[in-house]
């Protein structure tokens, strides 16, 4: 039974102090006429001379400050860096058996690993359970994993408030045990990623956006909030949509902890994803011209699972799908995008042009 004096409910008493003072200082500025640069850190923000000249206690900034570092040493051991082959990334222990989530794109299609934790510099043999690139996630697992081994506290998608101030770790560029802060920018984005050498373009659903830095290395890594919590697992940070591919500054996207959890469990007491959650055609595609007598494009389906919810519906190699559950489809991405927004079970429309004329069936969505 925690007492009012004891460590964790007096770190709980200055985070909530640290964080309702933050906002009254956002609130003061706002008021004064003050304008906050984009990319000023909330610390700045609870520390600025219009809250000070309020009367604001001059113990905000070290209570923000303590809660920060509070958190950083009690979820930071969890977090590991990964070497697939040369290549880095990062991870978080699941569990007191070894088991490790992080990104598929970061182990690619290697089956073997190294792992280092946080609080060493000592290499640990890994080995795949198992990857799912459909949702950029994978659990490896340490070959023999070390006494006192710390797994992370994952917490439930739903309590997770666009405002909330996260804390980014994982291994940017090779920097072991780094750490970023941020807010959630937004919840439920649907993000399609970039294939690579490694792993094929997907679409992701249900993706939580956060302000705080996301760099190469810093994927599989931990997105955590201030009560030593999992938020979501970090994938991929923007990119501007020109030539160069540049990032997009405080813009990246981590996993959901739920969609974490629920796809770990399985991979970890199956050995495969066997309910991933997410609809599905039972198709490949890719995109193409429609042969309507214009440039219009869709989806051109280029295989079909015999037996799924497409082939049940009449729909065959060959067809060029234009729009899903209403919603137009230009591309093969579009149509991954589409069916992100619905559910297996689900019956929605799916319009297709075959041989220049355009149909309409109702597909029973299976799962992916």
């Amino acid at each position: 039974m925690e007492t009012a004096g004891s460590p964790r409910t007096r770190r709980q008493v200055r985070r909530r102090a640290a964080v309702a003072a933050l906002a009254l200082g956002a609130v003061l500025a706002g008021s004064a006429g003050c304008s906050t640069d984009a990319g000023r850190g909330s610390a700045d923000l609870a520390a600025t001379p219009v809250a000070a000249s309020t009367g604001a206690s001059p113990t905000v900034g070290n209570d923000l400050q303590t809660a920060y570092q509070d958190t950083v040493k009690a979820v930071l051991p969890s977090v590991v860096q990964i070497t697939a082959a040369g290549s880095l990334g990062s991870g978080v222990v699941y569990d007191t058996k070894g088991d490790i989530v992080t990104n598929a794109h970061v182990i690619g299609s290697k089956k073997s690993f190294k792992v280092t934790l946080a609080n060493s510099s000592d290499t640990l043999d890994a080995t795949l359970v198992y990857s799912y690139p459909s949702s950029d996630l994978a659990v490896i697992r340490v070959s023999n994993p070390p006494v006192g081994l710390k797994p992370a506290v994952f917490t439930d998608s739903s309590t997770v408030d666009v405002g909330q101030i996260v804390l980014a770790m994982g291994n940017p560029l090779g920097l072991e045990s780094s750490v970023t802060q941020g807010i959630v920018s937004a919840v439920g984005r649907t993000v399609s990623e970039p294939g690579s050498e490694n792993s094929p373009e997907v679409t992701i659903p249900n993706m939580v956006q956060t302000s705080a830095a996301i760099n190469p290395g810093n994927s599989g890594g931990a997105l955590v909030n201030l009560s030593d919590q999992i938020v979501g697992i970090n994938t991929l940070a923007a990119v501007q949509g020109n030539e160069s591919g540049a990032q997009a500054p405080g813009i990246g996207f981590a996993i959901p902890a739920s969609t974490v959890i629920s796809l770990a469990d399985q991979m970890i007491k199956d050995g495969k994803v066997t309910n991933s959650g997410r609809a599905a055609l039972g198709i490949s595609s890719r995109t193409v011209l429609t042969a309507a007598g214009d440039s219009s494009t869709g989806a051109g389906v280029v295989s079909v699972v015999s037996g799924g919810p497409a082939a049940k519906a009449g729909i065959q190699p060959g067809d060029v799908i234009t729009g899903v559950g209403g919603t137009r489809v230009d591309s093969s991405n579009q149509l991954s995008e589409a069916l992100a927004d619905l559910r297996p079970g689900q019956q929605v429309p799916v319009v297709f042009i075959r041989g220049g004329t355009s149909r309409t069936v109702t597909v029973t969505l299976g799962t992916l």
